[in-house]
């Protein structure tokens, strides 16, 4: 009995948390704190479920630490996709398999899955309220990136477009789209170009429009023909890749610490691995163990160390991308069946 209202008490005197930011990183970090009893409560700016800028291919994540996070069973229908094919200004170049099989589903389902997982077990989501990035004591942020001038435009919508594999990949002179599957028989579109303030175009026909002026008109004639998911369309411009400008003193996780350029599917695996690593630390911090400042050091040097290598990588092979010669270069490589995928991939991961 003793013993019992010991434990009552420490759990009564278990500090509060907040979390910015109700997408990947937000509410898989919620979900981990409150499966240990951590009060949290998420602010997020939008409502669910919502369509998000997300390629929605997910490798390089295990299952471990999905179990971790105590999410692995909220993927459970979610498709594995294990071939690949890139293509360059519509012409084939490589085909190839994953060495593990990515999950593909939608941010749509996703996002509502979590949103359920963490209310359900007791944790408290403030929708349609915005938070402001000021450093506080048991203040996370997980809101994403934050509005800066960039170069970068995103452009997603959910189609009924068959692929010629579970990952199609199709980069042209200003930049570079993917398709991958989820739920229903929709196909995902996600593109990430070159920001072009000129482009005569608006809303939906902004997606084939940009591939078009990149060289890809294939696929923007069959984007332009196909059947388009109500509402799926979404748009995010302003924004850079890699780490991020940080604020002083304020934790930020996910997208709000660091992007990885999109063409390397890892970027929702890197919100579940960030969610990860912050866990721990924060749970320290909840139950009285360490001070405020020491958390905030330990985290940021968990993901300094965890991403670095993979963020220079991506860093590197996105300026490739863009490049005319470099992108000859791979495929004639791809020709001659000698373009070292296999040893890339793990870079990237």
């Amino acid at each position: 009995m003793a013993r019992d209202a010991g434990r009552d008490s420490l759990a009564r005197l278990k500090r509060s948390l907040t979390i910015a930011g109700g997408g990947l990183a937000g509410l898989s970090l919620a979900i981990a704190l409150r499966s240990r009893g951590v009060p949290v409560t998420v602010v997020e700016v939008g409502n669910y479920p919502r369509h998000r800028v997300c390629g929605e291919f997910i490798s390089g994540v295990t299952v471990e630490t999905l179990s971790e996070l105590r999410i692995a069973d909220l993927f459970d229908g979610a498709h594995h996709h294990i071939s690949l094919a890139w293509h360059d200004l519509g012409r084939r170049f490589l085909t190839d398999t994953l060495p593990v099989p990515a999950l593909g589903i939608s941010r749509f389902a996703l996002d509502e899955r979590l949103r359920l997982r963490f209310t359900g077990i007791g944790g408290e989501l403030i929708t349609g309220s915005r938070a402001r990035p000021e450093p506080a004591e048991g203040l996370v942020w997980a809101a994403g990136r934050r509005p800066r001038p960039g170069r970068w435009i995103g452009l997603k919508a959910h189609v009924r477009l068959p692929t010629a594999a579970d990952l199609e990949m199709h980069s042209g002179t200003n930049g570079y789209a993917g398709l991958a599957g989820v739920e229903d028989g929709w196909t995902n579109v996600c593109g990430l170009f070159l920001l072009d303030r000129e482009m005569d175009a608006k809303g939906p026909d902004l997606l084939p429009a940009y591939l078009d002026a990149g060289g890809n008109s294939r696929l923007a004639a069959a984007l332009r023909a196909a059947e388009w998911r109500e509402g799926s369309f979404t748009t995010v411009a302003g924004f850079e890749l890699g780490r991020q400008t940080p604020v002083p003193g304020l934790l930020c996780v996910g997208d709000a610490e660091s992007m990885i350029p999109p063409f390397t599917g890892n970027g929702m695996s890197m919100a579940f691995q960030a969610a990860a690593l912050a866990a721990d630390p924060l749970a320290e911090w909840a139950g009285g163990r360490c001070a405020w400042q020491e958390t905030r050091t330990a985290i940021h040097g968990r993901l300094r160390r965890g991403f670095r290598r993979r963020l220079a990588a991506a860093a590197i092979l996105h300026r490739g991308l863009l490049h005319s010669g470099i992108r000859s270069a791979a495929g004639s490589l791809a020709a001659a069946g000698i373009l070292p995928f296999r040893s890339l991939l793990p870079l990237v991961r």
